[in-house]
């Protein structure tokens, strides 16, 4: 009789077996969702949880996990069906294997939005999830790490919740372990945490972080090497303090060589973290500019394409911002060719507005940083891009602020003459230029007439009273009045009406 009882359960067990893995595979793929979604499995899944064979609860958190992550909307019935508090209560209770599957469904639910992320946090998640960084086995480790990091990324409040909870060090501790997924997964939950202030970075630095990320720098695993450089790019960026950190850690040159390195994102990491040291002072600037760290970059540039390309464009751009010979040091390393190349081929706004910021940069220091740019062919296509009618509202403001800094610099007269053209708004400039040059340099007066400069600033309407009109006056004056006014568009005309007046049989 026992025996028929007994092979009931078994039966049952057998069941809910076969559909707590048959619904866990079902959930790997996208066209499942709805179906296992209108069929209630939420609530089925629930009491699987605790059940008695420790496999089933397993599959349930896998199960559950996989659902969680696919959509907020399934994240969020993990938190109203009040699944949260029974797996943290059993992520303290239960075996490796069940933690690995509970930490999944906590970074599954945390993933989506900051509110869901709270919803974890509140279910008393935090303290669990750290105490599983201690465990033995480096895959309970890794998804708690992940599903931490996943927690602190989305505000600045839930970052500094984790921290709280005695995170970091414990991150540290596992950044230094031998298995490379940990050691990614750490770096990134370090990275996750710094982003969001000083404060939450300096957490990171007094745990003794960076010099330990700065030497993974190196590592052959391209992986790691993407999240290193990302999370020293997210300490660097706060504070001129912070960015000495960094520096003080030795990173440069073998930073250097990530500019190479095969894998993209390791190469637009490296720019990353690089333009946040730049962007700080002279100094650090400097530094980079003594480790070789222009011409790397003015490679770096050159060889990428896309969003890829801004670290690089913005990092000679704060360089060349802080000094003529920080500036200087861009021009040498050839670094207005591929800045010019991002401003006319690149399709994105964004891109091309950069590049036309860092190369006002470059120019806006002195006539021999302006005329570079000029013999470059740069100020017409500065020109271009912001008369171009499909170029943004800050394409056209950053084009026009480079064209003004580098025009009000340049001396070198026959650059300037196709700019003769522009609107007033920027012909005021030019011509401003002419009017600065032409009185102390005969040569340079008559090429103006020559090449048709003087022909052109006669056509200009001005108003009466403006600045332009001022400029252009003030040109005149130095040349004799007939030749103004043989080059004036009126001339055939009064000279037709001249011969009209004229009577020569007196």
């Amino acid at each position: 009789m026992s025996r028929a009882v007994l092979q009931v359960f078994e039966e049952y067990q057998k069941a809910r077996v076969t559909f707590v893995q048959t619904v866990a595979d079902l959930a790997t793929r996208p066209q499942n969702i709805d179906a296992l979604q209108n069929a209630g499995v939420m609530a089925l899944l629930r009491p699987l949880l605790l059940d008695n064979v420790a496999s089933i609860q397993q599959s349930a958190a896998l199960a559950l996990g996989r659902l969680a992550n696919y959509s907020d909307e399934l994240a969020e019935s993990v938190v109203t069906h009040e699944i949260l508090p029974q797996l943290v209560y059993s992520l303290a209770q239960q075996n490796r294997f069940y933690k690995k599957a509970a930490a999944f469904v906590l970074r599954a639910v945390s993933k989506h939005s900051p509110q869901l992320a709270q919803a974890v946090v509140d279910s008393g998640a935090l303290e669990a999830l750290v105490n599983c960084l201690e465990e033995f086995d480096p895959s309970v480790k890794e998804a708690a790490a992940w599903a931490l990091g996943y927690i602190a990324r989305h505000t600045k409040e839930l970052a500094q919740t984790v921290v709280d909870a005695g995170a970091v060090p414990l991150l540290v501790l596992c950044f230094q372990e031998p298995e490379l997924t940990l050691k990614r997964i750490s770096a990134s939950a370090l990275s996750d945490i710094c982003k969001h202030s000083p404060e939450l970075a300096q957490t990171v630095v007094d745990a003794g972080a960076v010099s330990l990320l700065a030497k993974d720098i190196s590592h052959n695993d391209a992986p790691l090497k993407r999240q290193v450089c990302s999370c020293l790019a997210q300490i660097a960026k706060h504070s001129v303090d912070l960015a000495e950190v960094v520096v003080e850690a030795e990173i440069f040159p073998r930073i250097l060589h990530c500019l190479k390195d095969i894998d993209e994102f390791v190469r637009k990491n490296a720019a990353t973290c690089i333009r946040e040291i730049a962007r700080h002072t002279p100094d650090l600037a400097k530094l980079i500019v003594n480790a070789g760290g222009v011409a790397a970059m003015v490679d770096y540039i050159t060889e990428a394409r896309g969003n890829n390309r801004l670290p690089g464009i913005m990092t000679l751009g704060y360089i060349a911002a802080f000094s003529e010979t920080l500036a200087l040091a861009v021009v040498v390393s050839k670094g207005i060719p591929p800045l010019k190349d991002a401003l006319i081929n690149e399709p994105e706004d964004h891109l091309k507005a950069a590049s036309a910021w860092s190369l006002g940069q470059i120019g806006r220091h002195s006539p021999d940083h302006a005329r570079a740019l000029a013999e470059a062919d740069v100020l017409r296509r500065l020109l271009a891009v912001y008369l171009h009618q499909d170029s943004s509202e800050d394409l056209r403001t950053k084009a026009k602020r480079a064209l003004k800094s580098v025009i009000q610099k340049c001396t070198h007269l026959p650059a300037l003459e196709p700019l003769l053209e522009a609107p007033p708004n920027i012909l005021k400039y030019v011509v401003q230029q002419f009017a600065k040059v032409l009185p102390s340099d005969l040569n340079a007066r008559k090429s103006f007439v020559q090449s048709g400069g003087l022909q052109k600033i006669q056509e200009v309407k001005a108003e009466v009273g403006s600045k332009l009109h001022d400029y252009i006056e003030e040109i005149n004056m130095l040349y004799p009045p007939e030749i103004v006014q043989y080059y004036s568009p009126n001339y055939a005309e009064t000279l037709l009406k001249k011969m009209e007046d004229f009577n020569p049989t007196g």
